[in-house]
């Protein structure tokens, strides 16, 4: 029975340290541009940004969708699908600090929701 819950929550687990390293990419991209501005051009290009929510959006479907039709809780979709429409909409906010700031609460969002995901398939 053990392995099985291993098997069904691996998804969760990758999408929690993917959220992990998300948020970590953030608060290091702008320690990076304070130090070194010719780095932060780079790790700030919207294409990085755009990439990270696409990985994230179809994990997010792909793992809070899957629990649902076994569990049917709403709520770790509503609250990983609101983190994810908080990281989209930090693609329009300008670079910076707002940025910043709606990208970490909706990683956070996302991480919740998948954590919340995995404690409803144990």
């Amino acid at each position: 029975m053990q392995q099985a819950i291993i098997r069904r929550d691996w998804i969760d687990r990758v999408a929690i340290g993917l959220s992990g390293l998300c948020a970590v990419h953030c608060v290091a991209s702008i320690v990076v541009v304070t130090l070194l501005a010719s780095v932060g051009g780079f790790l700030l290009h919207p294409v990085i940004h755009e990439a990270g929510l696409a990985v994230a959006t179809g994990l997010a479907a792909l793992a809070l969708g899957r629990g649902f039709f076994v569990h049917r809780l709403l709520a770790p979709a509503l609250v990983g699908g609101l983190g994810i429409g908080v990281m989209a909409g930090a693609l329009f906010v300008p670079h910076g600090g707002g940025e910043a700031l709606c990208t970490i609460v909706g990683v956070i969002l996302v991480a919740v929701g998948h954590g919340l995901n995995r404690r409803a398939l144990a």
